[in-house]
Formats: structure tokens, C-alpha cells, sequence
């Protein structure tokens, strides 16, 4: 009997992120920094949303293109806050959070043999879905010495005839890494220059600290090249709601909402109607947290740099990207063994790509007595390993 199975699914590395997340599933007591998920509720009102929803039976199918009333509020957001319009009738469309938006959105652009730039470290699907996409993904080292920020000069050295494609997370996971628009506008004349097309991911968008999100449609030259993703999983701490969307030229947006046809239909109903409410009446819910991810992130990078492992403050998302160059440890021995030892749990930064090797991933959306708890055992650590 032949041995059933496509040799892309098989090729394809398992999830680093979900091989330690396996190993502390039967253990007690364990702090977890390595979900990249809100330790918040969803606020209320966009819970009873939801809930209303479901007890006015709004529970049937909607169109393929996502809810009207939750496309013109996206579209309503986008402009306002970073002033990218986007025509909710034909450049907006709604998924099943923005997992779904970055496959559909590579299967829409890319062919068998296509060359596609990743800045990394990045989140791990990114490299796999190139290549479910049929394409070849090639890695951009974003490295510390840079702040994990994308440079036009690196991209440069990895552009050849087969290039169609950059993809980029700003602000990043795993790194809190923030573009600034000058940044931005030499990455576009490297896009321009080799006529590609750029895949944003910026679920993180709201979460920056210091300044405020570039959208990568804002830039100069970039609006009709780029492919926009974002949803309400992070800043609105909806993770389990499953919305998220897509936005790009019209031409773009129908070849995504082809594949999204035939593999989603349509984004949970009553996810799309508490994502209404979220955009509506849920600002201060937000701001909130991101004031108190705000104040856990200067807390913990304090601690870590206190405690010797070498980290730049990250001016998005939830997470710290600190070195454990200093141990003599690999990112995964120290992650290993912390998890062993002292029973908390962080992401080796080697399955972000090989630009994240010596760091781990740290998220800390997680309250600020476990992460003083965490930085205690972490101290504990350290001593153990200097006493050996």
C-alpha cells in the first residue's frame, strides 16, 4: 500500500511554539510567558455583543465578503486612525481571524517557484504557508544590532528575478520590533525598484508605545502593492472569536475572496457583530490595556537586564526578546531547562528563524505578580547555573 500524504504537508516543521506548550501540559505550578495571547476578558459590551446575537438567532451564514456593517466600520478605523481608505464593498474582506488572511492571501499572489521574502524573526506559520502556498520562502535576518527592524540593505542582498513577494510583521512577533515611516520609505523603493508586493501583518498595530503604527499602505508608493492584515484578537483580546480581515486593491481582494469561498465561506456571524461593537464602543476598554501592557513590559525588561540577559525594550506587542548569549546556553537548553527547573514557560527564539537564535520569546500578557514570580525563578536560574 502507497504511503498517502502531499510532500509539502510532510516537508513542513511542526510548530516549535506547540512542542513546549505539549511538555507543560502536565505540569504544576508553571508560569506561561509563551501564548501570545491577552490575559484580559473581552470587554463586556463586546461579549454581550456576541451573546445578543446569538439570542436574536443571529446564527446563519453571512455573505462571503463579511457583514456590510463590519466592513464599513473596518473601513471607518482604518482611515481615521492611519489614513488608509479602503472601499468596504470591494477592498475589505472579513476571515476567520488573520491565520486565515495571510494563507488566503499568499495562495491568492503566489505561483509554484515564486520567491517569497520573510523579515524574521517571525511568527512561525509564516515560512510554512509560503510553501503550502507553493512558494519558496527566504528569510530577511532582521538582527538585534538593528533593533529586529527590517533594513532595505539586507532586503537587498536577498532580492532575485524570482522575488514577488515581501512578508513583514510590524509591530513584530516575537521581537516588540517598530518600523518608522523613514524606515518604511527605503524598504518601498527596494519593493518599487523590483516590482513586488508586500503582505503586512499588523494585528499588533495598536499595541505600540513610543510612537504611533506606520500602516505600510501609507507609505509613498506602497497603497496599490500592499496586502493588509489585521484583526481584533490583540488589541481587543478576542482570541478565541475568530476575526480578522483583509484589505487590499480590488483586483487583489477578489482573488483572495475566491479562495476564502471555497475554504471559510464566511467569518463566525457572531463574531462579525461583536467585532461591530468592539470597533463602536470599546476604545477605552483598549487603551487600558495597552497602558497596563505598557507598564508590565518596563517592569519585566527592567528585571531581565537586571538579571544580566541583555534586552532591548520592544516598542510594540506584548512581548521581550531577551539574549541568553551570556549563559553559555542555547535558546533552547536555557528554555528547556527553565521549564524543567523552575517551571516557567518561554518560546526558544530559534523557532522564529534562525535571527531569533540566542533569545527567547517572553510574552508578558500575563499579571504583574506572575511575571515578578517569573523573573524570581528566572534569577534561580541563573544562580543554579553559575553554581555548576
Amino acid at each position: 500500500m502507497r504511503q498517502f500524504g502531499s510532500r509539502r504537508a510532510q516537508e513542513i516543521p511542526p510548530s516549535g511554539i506547540r512542542k513546549f506548550f505539549d511538555l507543560l501540559q502536565e505540569m504544576e505550578d508553571v508560569i506561561s510567558l509563551g501564548v501570545g495571547e491577552p490575559d484580559f476578558n473581552t470587554p463586556w459590551n463586546v461579549s454581550m455583543a456576541g451573546i445578543y446575537a446569538i439570542e436574536q438567532g443571529h446564527t446563519s451564514y453571512t455573505s462571503n465578503r463579511g457583514l456590510p456593517a463590519l466592513c464599513q466600520a473596518v473601513s471607518r478605523d482604518l482611515e481615521r486612525r492611519y489614513g488608509t481608505p479602503y472601499d468596504p464593498e470591494t477592498e475589505i474582506l472579513i476571515t476567520t481571524g488573520v491565520s486565515e488572511a495571510q494563507d488566503i492571501a499568499l495562495r491568492a499572489v503566489v505561483d509554484p517557484g515564486d520567491e517569497v521574502l520573510v523579515a524574521e524573526p517571525c511568527y512561525v506559520s509564516y515560512a510554512p504557508c509560503v510553501t503550502l502556498a507553493g512558494g519558496v520562502p527566504v528569510p530577511v535576518p532582521c538582527p538585534e544590532k538593528e533593533e529586529f527592524r527590517l533594513t532595505a540593505d539586507v532586503m537587498m542582498e536577498r532580492v532575485t528575478p524570482r522575488t514577488r513577494v515581501l512578508v513583514a510583521n510590524f509591530p513584530n512577533n516575537p521581537t516588540g520590533a517598530v518600523m518608522e515611516r523613514e524606515e518604511w520609505r527605503a524598504v518601498a523603493d527596494v519593493v518599487q525598484d523590483h516590482d513586488l508586493l508586500v503582505i503586512s501583518d499588523e494585528v499588533y498595530a495598536e499595541l505600540t508605545y513610543e510612537s504611533r503604527h506606520v500602516a505600510v499602505a501609507s507609505v509613498d508608493g506602497l497603497r496599490e502593492r500592499t496586502i493588509t492584515l489585521n484583526g481584533f484578537s490583540k488589541a481587543y483580546s478576542m482570541t478565541g472569536w475568530r476575526v480578522g480581515y483583509l484589505c487590499a486593491p480590488q483586483p487583489l481582494c477578489d482573488l483572495a475572496l475566491k479562495i476564502h469561498q471555497y475554504v471559510m465561506l464566511c467569518a463566525p456571524t457572531m463574531g462579525q457583530l461583536a467585532a461591530v461593537e468592539a470597533l463602536k464602543n470599546a476604545e477605552e476598554d483598549k487603551n487600558r490595556m495597552v497602558r497596563e501592557y505598557r507598564v508590565r513590559r518596563n517592569y519585566f525588561v527592567e528585571g531581565l537586564n537586571r538579571l544580566g540577559l541583555t534586552c532591548h525594550v520592544p516598542r510594540g506587542a506584548f512581548y521581550a526578546f531577551p539574549s541568553v548569549a551570556s549563559t553559555g546556553l542555547s535558546d533552547q537548553e536555557f528554555a528547556e531547562g527553565l521549564l524543567t527547573e523552575q517551571r516557567v514557560a518561554v518560546v526558544p527564539g530559534s523557532v522564529f528563524g534562525a535571527s531569533g537564535t540566542g533569545h527567547l520569546r517572553c510574552a508578558y500578557a500575563v499579571s504583574r505578580e506572575d511575571l515578578g514570580r517569573a523573573l524570581q525563578r528566572i534569577g534561580e536560574f541563573l544562580s543554579g547555573l553559575k553554581q555548576a
